[in-house]
């Protein structure tokens, strides 16, 4: 049935929209409607929660849990009581709420392409989803804010420290692709910081940082290039030598997804002297292949027809062809032409194929890791899902321990039964993030400090 899947598709695009200020068509200051509200659209086979927030400036966000969004900027807002609505913006059909306050509910429909689900809205928040491995209070370490400078721009980060004078051994996380915050918080997982707790209860100092345009971080991400994150890197290597608390000769890395082409780039600097790289899901060859084999295993695990899959290949394997030629408005041509092309319920925001074709996408599908990987010569551990549909196993562990042949000391695993997130999955469909209440397995936890204690003792 066409509602159910229109309405999956645009709730999950709300996650790209920025938390700005909304189009409100009247004053409401005085509304009964504001504040918070919850509940569910009826979904034919799946019932979404969605949270929408009414403020006194007369913006309103969305969040909707289940898919991770939160706070989404909401548009054309009206809170009078005969006639509540908000629609979301840069997504396909329209979609959005039609309603009137009635007592101390709002009753209305869920409206996209003309058609309507009904929806009751009930006072308060929205339930978040449980996140049980999220650290809490009180730490057996300290925690503190930093900045620094990379170039021209600050970065602001998080640094963990163990208890005691040290000098301790200490680690950069290095986050996947598209712009994330120091937690590298994803639908509701904060898989940073996580990883920043495990590490510094172990002995372990830790750098967690806001990516470029993200929290307090400057710059703007889509105009980076690989050479420019690596410059971030090893400024982040650089301050923590300058850290009276940490030992300079044990400063290491951890690069998840993308962040594992970035952590081999930067350790195989002549300079860099990097004590050890663990590379999480990190791929192990050309960034346009490991985009092309995503969208094929992602669409064929949704059901999609071959000729789809076929089209959609085809299409990903022209557009990186462009852009590895170096030809950047004609990749932006053939990628709008080919949104253009589809119907409207599957076209992607403009908003969206707008960001497609930048120096920092230019630099992903270009990127080759086999002479950054085959240069190392510090202890290594990469590991891999054996359920990932983003990074997959099968298409990089080969060549990781091919690449890695020459490093003195090379790890390299694949989890069962976990996905990109190093989540238990048993499809791996990124889709499911969310829903899955495990940050990140204890397995992958345990063996990824037994493999580090053994190699960079704590102590």
């Amino acid at each position: 049935m066409r509602t159910g899947r229109v309405i999956v598709s645009v709730l999950f695009a709300v996650a790209a929209l920025a938390t700005g200020c909304a189009d409100s068509s009247q004053d409401s200051a005085a509304s009964p409607v504001l504040g918070q509200w919850h509940g569910d659209i009826e979904v034919p086979g799946q019932v979404i929660g969605i949270g929408v927030t009414f403020a006194e400036d007369g913006s309103a966000t969305i969040d909707i849990p289940v898919q991770g969004v939160t706070e989404g900027a909401l548009k054309d807002v009206r809170t009078e009581p005969d006639r509540v609505e908000f629609t979301i913006p840069d997504a396909p059909g329209d979609p959005g709420f039609r309603g009137r306050l009635d007592g101390e509910r709002i009753t209305g429909d869920w409206v996209q392409f003309g058609e309507k689900l009904p929806v009751t809205l009930t006072r308060g928040p929205i339930e978040a989803m449980e996140r049980p491995q999220d650290p809490t209070p009180p730490f057996p370490y300290s925690s503190e804010d930093v900045t620094y400078r990379s170039g021209d721009i600050t970065i602001a980060g998080t640094l963990t420290t163990p208890e005691g004078d040290g000098p301790f051994p200490a680690m950069l996380l290095i986050t996947g692709s598209g712009p994330q915050d120091r937690n590298e918080e994803i639908m509701g997982h904060k898989p940073f910081q996580l990883l920043a707790d495990t590490f510094t209860r172990a002995g372990y100092a830790v750098l967690r940082t806001d990516d470029r345009g993200v929290g307090g971080t400057g710059g703007t991400l889509d105009q980076a290039t690989y050479p420019d994150l690596a410059d971030d890197v090893a400024a982040g290597v650089a301050f923590l030598r300058e850290r009276p608390e940490i030992d300079p000769a044990r400063v290491g890395l951890f690069g998840h997804s993308e962040g594992g082409y970035l952590a081999p780039l930067v350790a195989a600097r002549p300079d860099s002297d990097i004590a050890f790289a663990i590379l999480m899901a990190g791929p192990s060859v050309p960034g346009a292949d490991v985009l092309i084999e995503q969208n094929e295993v992602i669409m064929a695990s949704s059901g999609a027809p071959q000729e789809q899959i076929d089209a959609q290949v085809t299409f990903v394997t022209e557009w990186t062809a462009l852009l590895r030629a170096g030809d950047t408005e004609g990749a932006k041509a053939y990628a709008q032409q080919h949104n253009d092309s589809l119907p409207e319920a599957e076209r992607t925001p403009q908003s969206a194929v707008d960001s497609f074709s930048t120096p920092y996408m230019t630099s992903f599908v270009t990127y080759d890791p086999k002479p950054a990987l085959e240069a190392l010569r510090v202890p290594v551990l990469a590991f891999f899902g054996g359920t990932d549909q983003q990074v997959v196993a099968t298409q990089n562990e080969g060549p990781m321990r091919e690449n890695l042949a020459g490093a003195p000391d090379a790890t390299v695993h694949t989890f069962p039964g976990l996905n990109h997130m190093m989540q238990p999955s048993q499809t791996g469909k990124p889709s499911e993030y969310v829903s899955i209440e495990t940050t990140i397995d204890p397995s992958v936890l345990s063996y990824v400090t037994d493999w580090l204690t053994q190699r960079v003792p704590p102590s």
